[in-house]
């Protein structure tokens, strides 16, 4: 069976707060705007996921909720995973290889650079110098499952960003 890969990059944060640590950024107000668009894009897709996964972070966080809204997905049901915080290529791959088989379509709500970078290694001819915030690339994945992800044939679905909107 197929399995679609959504990698999405957290909406734009606020640095109002100059005493607040990286990880408690919060959402600024174009971010708050934004994450609920790009889950009605995502709706109007048909791209309801499985399972999100996203970043503990708060703007990463507060993303994920704003999405999994605007896609019928309890927010109780977003997997908080402390290695997304600025993960890695290849603790994405890691994760994704762990994926439990019945997962047809997962969200990753991450952060750049590893998010940017892991997109550019996954699919061919695909390549963005820096995803943007809210940014999000969706890409099917066409043979074997999760475990198999390393070597599967990779291609990209669609890169939307909240400026095309």
């Amino acid at each position: 069976m197929k399995k679609t890969l959504v990698l999405i990059r957290h909406a734009k944060s606020s640095w109002t707060a100059p005493l607040n640590s990286d990880f408690d950024r919060p959402l600024n107000e174009r971010g708050e705007h934004d994450a609920p668009r790009i889950g009605k894009r995502m709706s109007d897709l048909k791209l309801f996921p499985d399972l999100i996964l996203a970043s503990p972070a708060k703007r990463t966080a507060q993303t994920a909720e704003l999405l999994a809204r605007e896609l019928h997905y309890s927010a109780e049901q977003i997997e908080y995973q402390e290695k997304l915080y600025h993960g890695s290529p290849s603790v994405l791959l890691d994760i994704i290889i762990s994926l439990p088989a019945h997962v047809n379509l997962v969200f990753i709500v991450a952060h750049n650079p590893g998010l940017t970078e892991f997109a550019n290694q996954l699919i061919p001819n695909f390549y963005v110098d820096n995803m943007p915030t809210c940014s999000f690339v969706a890409a099917n994945v066409e043979n074997g499952g999760w475990e198999d992800f390393a070597n599967a044939n990779v291609k990209l679905l669609l890169f939307e960003t909240p400026k095309k909107l």
